[in-house]
């Protein structure tokens, strides 16, 4: 029997997985972990594991050096320092647009795919001045020496042919069947939902307040999330959130416990300014709750009116009178759901997800030439 090609992924930062991006490289890996031999490159920050395997999954746990830019930076040297001198691979997976300046390096040694789940279209409030250079900077390496560019987002793919003159490969993030029953309600404590992992301005959580200060909301909302990732923000929001009955539940690994939560709510609000393809959402339709979400490229690529309800993007008049339409119309927000679930189901499991993972693997194993692919125009 061959032995399995040796697949190094990096980025991921932690198993098991919280965080879209982390999610999405842990999907793809579980429904090919029997055809190749991963090794998941991580750090403490991220994981409460030691190094070790995980599910059938190596998994090698570096020291995190506090919860920053500066404990990102090291991880990605590690990684890379790990792959060059210690273990030798096949193939390199590598995940964010960010990480771009040690693709050079690996591509001396393996051939490197690299899965973009955002671009840099414009500074993050995240970030600051010189971060948000270093991470453009970055994203142009990964597009100049990658053998094969991957975005979650096909928005994304076109922006990066227009900014780059370099055409990459689409491929959407998925879901995973579940066989829970659509909102068994308890009926104790209807709630609306909002839900990210890292809570900060793109998310579009201060929207969502305004809205409902607009409407007079008088039930309750369920924020799901850390709020802690931008201390200015968390204020903002705190201030926005006097005179609402909100419950701030932070941040919930377990997906079991975050879909229950899903499941129960009333209706899911989507506020976010911008994104790749998002994991959150996918996941929301795949529970069957009503959702409404913002106009953004991303969203309505993947889902159209018929199946959620949208609203313009950073306007908090019109998400009020979207929040009153959907408390006033149950039914026909409930059969957008029943759509939006059987659109996902057709087109967007990981099985079919990972069955194109396989064959990029496959296709680019032979090609470890350190010769950029295609030079940017900027």
């Amino acid at each position: 029997m061959a032995a399995k090609i040796k697949i190094a992924v990096i980025g991921l930062k932690g198993l098991p997985a919280f965080g879209g991006a982390a999610a999405v490289g842990e999907n793809i890996i579980n429904e090919l972990k029997s055809e190749f031999d991963f090794t998941v490159f991580s750090v403490a920050s991220h994981t409460s594991l030691k190094t070790g395997n995980y599910n059938g999954v190596k998994q090698i746990v570096f020291k995190n050096h506090g919860t920053g830019g500066l404990n990102t930076l090291l991880y990605y040297i590690k990684s890379l320092l790990y792959c060059f001198f210690k273990q030798s691979f096949h193939l390199i997976h590598l995940h964010h647009a960010e990480s771009g300046f040690i693709t050079p390096f690996l591509r001396l040694k393996n051939p490197v795919i690299v899965t973009f789940h955002g671009v840099h279209k414009e500074k993050s409030p995240k970030f600051n001045s010189l971060q948000n250079k270093f991470f453009s900077w970055s994203e142009k390496q990964n597009v100049r020496w990658a053998n094969q560019v991957i975005s979650v987002s096909k928005p994304d793919t076109e922006f990066i042919l227009k900014k780059y003159n370099k055409n990459i490969t689409h491929i959407p993030n998925g879901i995973t069947i579940t066989n829970h029953p659509k909102n068994v309600k308890t009926g104790k404590d209807e709630y609306i939902l909002f839900a990210a992992a890292r809570v900060f301005e793109i998310k579009g959580l201060h929207i969502l307040l305004q809205a409902l200060h607009k409407i007079k909301f008088q039930g309750k909302l369920t924020v799901v999330g850390d709020i802690d990732q931008v201390p200015s923000y968390k204020q903002k929001i705190l201030q926005l959130s006097i005179g609402l009955n909100i419950e701030y539940i932070g941040l919930i690994k377990e997906k079991n416990k975050l879909f229950n939560y899903v499941r129960e709510a009333k209706l899911f609000i989507f506020p976010s300014l911008t994104e790749a393809m998002s994991m959150m959402l996918l996941e929301v339709v795949s529970q069957k709750t009503p959702v409404i979400a913002s106009d953004i490229p991303s969203n309505k690529a993947i889902l159209d009116d018929s199946q959620i309800l949208f609203f313009e993007n950073k306007n908090a008049d019109d998400l009020a009178d979207k929040i009153m339409f959907a408390l006033n119309n149950p039914s026909p927000m409930e059969q957008r759901a029943e759509n939006a679930y059987t659109h996902v189901v057709k087109s967007y499991t990981w099985q079919l997800i990972a069955n194109t993972y396989k064959n990029i693997f496959n296709e680019n194993l032979n090609q470890p030439s350190p010769k950029p692919t295609q030079p940017p125009t900027n």
